[in-house]
């Protein structure tokens, strides 16, 4: 199969030892030169993948009052429903509406800000199996997101558990149900431009529905669904762990045409709010083509996720920062 990104199967993880040297390799180099890649032989039925996606059409099926009763700027955790044109990236409106459903923490004492991220999800009563959908997919992604970091450990010279601390105690899962509608305006922004702030992507889009862009050698070029596969991406905090050996890859969502629309399912798995990603120390031949991690003064990046991923919520959903958290804005 040819495709626009790297393809690397799963499967090999299960074979001899010359298979599983063989999916590192591969890992490695797709997200050292292109920083997405398509992973295939993950284990994931394609019933399950059925199942999220008929929950995700019901939830968008409810009536406007069903979805403002979970509505995000009722939430201060920035959690629950966001309807078209509520959330901003690189600048502009994104047209599409989600639900974001995290983690549920009871939130820690502490004087750092991005402490304000846990909390519950906002739950619609009107689809009581929204929550058990969501739920098996968070622990279905978390063994895979798991399985990934130990194989990019190994792959980079470290000791195979070194990502594992993070992930020991309330890691920050989030998983977003989103639909885009079609749009016959000239402004296609279904999502702006952006990388990821955390440590890895899991993304499951709706069979035969193109829109996802990838920057490549400075052109954007499709990344259309492959059935049955992930596509996977790493965000900022992989690319500081590694010095910018691996890289974090700016992308973005076209809005389909007029008349259609798409269903896509990220599901972001990242470490403990306070948690810190170790700085690698990279074999020489992989140091050798590590170039820094990207300067952006307008995006610093941190290796505290929490710190991360509070940039990100609050230049995204300023509406929930003005109403919650007026002394961050």
């Amino acid at each position: 199969m040819t495709t626009s990104l790297p393809i690397v199967d799963m499967a090999l993880l299960d074979g001899d030892d010359a298979d599983r040297a063989l999916f590192r390799d591969r890992l490695l180099e797709a997200t050292h030169s292109v920083g997405f890649f398509y992973l295939v032989g993950h284990g994931v039925s394609e019933e399950a993948i059925d199942d999220m996606f008929a929950v995700s059409r019901e939830f968008f099926a409810l009536d406007d009052d069903a979805k403002k009763s979970v509505e995000m700027v009722k939430s201060p955790h920035f959690r629950g429903y966001t309807r078209f044109g509520g959330e901003y990236t690189d600048g502009g409106i994104d047209w599409r509406e989600q639900i974001d459903i995290a983690a549920e923490y009871s939130p820690l004492d502490g004087d750092e800000d991005y402490l304000i991220l846990d909390g519950p999800n906002l739950w619609p009563d009107r689809l009581p199996g929204l929550k058990t959908a969501v739920r098996d997919w968070q622990e279905r992604c978390g063994r895979i997101g798991l399985r990934l970091m130990r194989e990019w450990a190994t792959a980079l010279g470290a000791s195979r558990d070194a990502f594992d601390e993070g992930f020991a105690d309330r890691p920050s899962t989030l998983i977003k149900l989103v639909k885009y509608p079609g749009r016959a305006a000239s402004d296609k922004q279904g999502v702006g431009a952006h990388k990821d702030p955390g440590v890895l992507t899991l993304l499951m889009v709706e069979p035969g529905k193109a829109g996802l862009q990838v920057l490549r050698d400075e052109e954007w070029v499709d990344a259309p669904p492959v059935p049955g596969a992930f596509v996977v991406n790493i965000g900022e905090l992989m690319e500081w762990a590694t010095d910018g050996y691996l890289k974090a890859t700016m992308h973005r969502v076209v809005s389909p045409p007029a008349g259609d629309t798409r269903l896509s399912i990220p599901f972001f798995f990242n470490p403990a709010l306070s948690s810190t990603m170790p700085h690698l120390e990279l074999p020489a031949a992989l140091k050798d083509e590590a170039p820094g991690v990207t300067q952006d003064p307008a995006n610093p990046i941190s290796g505290t996720f929490g710190e991360n991923m509070l940039k990100a919520r609050l230049r995204a959903h300023p509406d929930v920062a003005r109403i919650h958290h007026p002394e961050m804005v």
